[in-house]
């Protein structure tokens, strides 16, 4: 079974963009959607299912090199090169 391969282009804009709305954040607002809310306005906020499609690896190629984005048994992820 072949890996897919991801191939991500270099950011040529500054503007902040969202994959998905935000839900609308209450007045006091949990630890993790604040967290959330300031990683998304830094830069693009991809949930990593959506990177890896329900594999436990990806293959992304970047700048000419391989790289490998691992999602481990103990829910972290590992990114080599």
């Amino acid at each position: 079974m072949r890996n897919p391969v991801l191939q991500l282009k270099p950011r040529t804009d500054r503007s902040v963009s969202i994959v998905a709305p935000a839900p609308p954040v209450a007045a006091v607002a949990p630890a993790s959607v604040t967290s959330a809310v300031v990683a998304a306005a830094q830069g693009v906020l991809l949930e990593s299912t959506s990177l890896l499609r329900g594999a436990r690896e990806v293959l992304i190629r970047h700048g000419g090199e391989v790289y490998r984005l691992r999602h481990t048994r103990n829910d972290k992820l590992i990114l080599t090169k």
